[in-house]
C-alpha cells in the first residue's frame, strides 16, 4: 500500500503591526496597517491569515509585540508601519533588532533607494528587515503610497528569504509582483 506523500503546506501567518501613538489611542484610524493588508491579499497566491496588532510607538511595546507575535502567535512574517523616522519616538527599528537582531541589509537600503527616486524626504527614513528564528521582520514607512512602493520593491525576495529561513512558503502572482527563487540545480 503507497503512501500519499502529498500535503498541503501550512497556511503563513504573517504579522502586521503598527507603531503609533494616536492610532493605539484611537485618536487616528490605522490607515497604513489596512494597506499592508490589502497589498498582501492582492499580491499572495497561498493560504495566509493576518494577525493585526496596533501599539503605541517606543521601544519596549514594539518590541515586546514583535517577540510575542513570533514566538507566541508563530508569524512567519511580521510587517511593520511606522516609526521609523527620526523623531524621539520613533523607535521601530531598534526595537526590531532587539526582537530580532539578524539584521537583512539589503531590503533598508533598497526600500530607500526607491523611495529617494519619489521624495528626497526618504534619506530620513531607517526602515530595515531581520529575522527572529524562523520569522521575517521587515519595517515600513506609514504612509500608504510609501508602504506600496517598498513592499513591491522586496517582495520579490520575501518569499526565497523565507524558504532560508525555514519559514512557511509563500508565492507571489506574477501578474502583481514576481518573487524570485533560483532553479534548483
Amino acid at each position: 500500500m503507497e503512501e500519499d506523500m502529498t500535503t498541503t503546506p501550512a497556511a503563513a501567518v504573517i504579522g502586521v503591526l503598527t507603531a503609533s501613538d494616536r492610532a493605539s489611542a484611537g485618536i487616528y484610524t490605522d490607515e497604513s496597517g489596512p494597506a499592508i493588508e490589502a497589498y498582501l491579499r492582492r499580491v499572495l497566491t497561498t493560504p495566509f491569515r493576518i494577525e493585526r496588532r496596533i501599539v503605541p510607538d517606543g521601544f519596549e511595546s514594539v518590541r515586546d509585540a514583535l517577540i510575542d507575535l513570533a514566538d507566541n502567535i508563530g508569524c512567519d512574517l511580521i510587517v511593520t508601519t511606522g516609526g521609523t523616522g527620526p523623531s524621539p519616538r520613533d523607535l521601530t527599528p531598534e526595537a526590531t533588532l532587539a526582537a530580532a537582531p539578524r539584521e537583512l541589509p539589503g531590503f533598508g537600503e533598497l526600500m530607500r533607494k526607491v523611495s529617494l527616486e519619489q521624495v528626497p524626504t526618504a534619506i530620513l527614513s531607517r526602515q530595515l528587515a531581520a529575522h527572529r528564528g524562523k520569522c521575517l521582520i521587515v519595517n515600513l514607512p506609514g504612509k500608504p503610497a510609501a508602504i506600496e512602493l517598498c513592499l513591491n520593491a522586496v517582495m520579490p525576495a520575501v518569499p526565497y528569504c523565507l524558504d532560508l529561513i525555514g519559514a512557511a512558503w509563500i508565492d507571489t502572482d506574477p501578474a502583481q509582483v514576481k518573487c524570485f527563487r533560483p532553479k534548483p540545480k
